[in-house]
């Protein structure tokens, strides 16, 4: 009887629904007995490699490795997705990513970096260096897609890349005009 521990676990302790309404489990019991314990099991591990090769090249997986992997992760996908659903009947379903997805995630990215979304009253704070990193992670995809996006992603990215560019000059020229004033009190 000598049985393996999961190699994790996860815990719904969410107290409301998708809509924001508190869940019918949780209006009567402490938070304490409400979480839902789902138990994954551990992943396959391959044992280390000699150390010999470690020092040799890395190659990519083989095809077969591949879709193997692609395989398990859309079935623990479709797991997680139906436990959710389960948990929260009203629970919409997962949208596909899509190149759109990319795009925005890395532009809020930037604008986060360049000081967007600053509570009010709080002074910005900016990454510029983070900012620059995700605007050439833009231009990165710009090159190497070029040629296989259609019109819609094209002037999504064109876009973005436009609007992320003028703020970080516009940001870099304020830092540069404040670097060259004075402290206050000193002339």
């Amino acid at each position: 009887m000598d049985e393996k521990q999961p190699a994790f676990t996860v815990t719904d302790r969410r107290k409301f629904t998708a809509e924001g309404e508190l869940k019918p489990e949780q209006q009567d019991r402490p938070a304490e007995t409400s979480a839902r314990v789902i138990t994954m099991p551990a992943p396959k591990q391959d044992p280390a490699p000699a150390p010999e090769t470690l020092s040799e090249p890395q190659t990519g997986p083989t095809a077969q490795e591949s879709a193997e992997q692609h395989a398990a992760y859309q079935k623990s996908t479709r797991e997680i997705d139906h436990m959710l659903r389960q948990a929260n009947p009203d629970l919409d379903a997962p949208q596909e990513v899509t190149f759109e997805h990319v795009i925005q995630s890395i532009y809020l990215s930037a604008l986060v970096a360049m000081g967007a979304g600053t509570e009010p009253g709080q002074k910005a704070r900016i990454d510029i260096l983070g900012a620059r990193q995700s605007i050439d992670m833009l231009a990165v995809l710009e090159q190497k897609t070029q040629g296989n996006l259609t019109e819609k992603e094209l002037r999504l990215l064109q876009n973005a890349l436009f609007d992320l560019r003028m703020m970080y000059v516009e940001i870099t020229n304020a830092i540069s005009k404040s670097a060259q004033q004075p402290p206050p009190g000193r002339k």
